[in-house]
């Protein structure tokens, strides 16, 4: 993690150090989304429209049902042949 001091300007700009920028991958043209705080502001780049990472899947799918044991969630799943070819219709 970087950090960096900025001074904000007359017309309310600040530069993002080169530094930061090359360590981001921030290329001219980069949109960034604004997330504000009563306290502070966080900038992020704009993910392409279609695009997701892992972090915004997070929470996605919902489960309200007892914990199940890593061990079952690994289990393979066995399919007969007749389910194995309605599956891949």
């Amino acid at each position: 993690m970087s950090v960096a001091t900025v001074t904000l300007s007359s017309k309310g700009q600040v530069v993002i150090p080169k530094e930061i920028r090359d360590q981001l991958h921030w290329g001219v043209g980069t949109e960034l989304d604004i997330i504000a705080t009563p306290a502070s502001v966080t900038l992020r780049a704009k993910q392409p429209a279609g695009k997701l990472n892992l972090a915004d899947l997070r929470g996605i799918l919902q489960y309200d049902g007892p914990p199940i044991p890593t061990e079952t969630l690994c289990k393979p799943v066995e399919l007969t042949d007749q389910e194995c070819r309605e599956y891949r219709k």
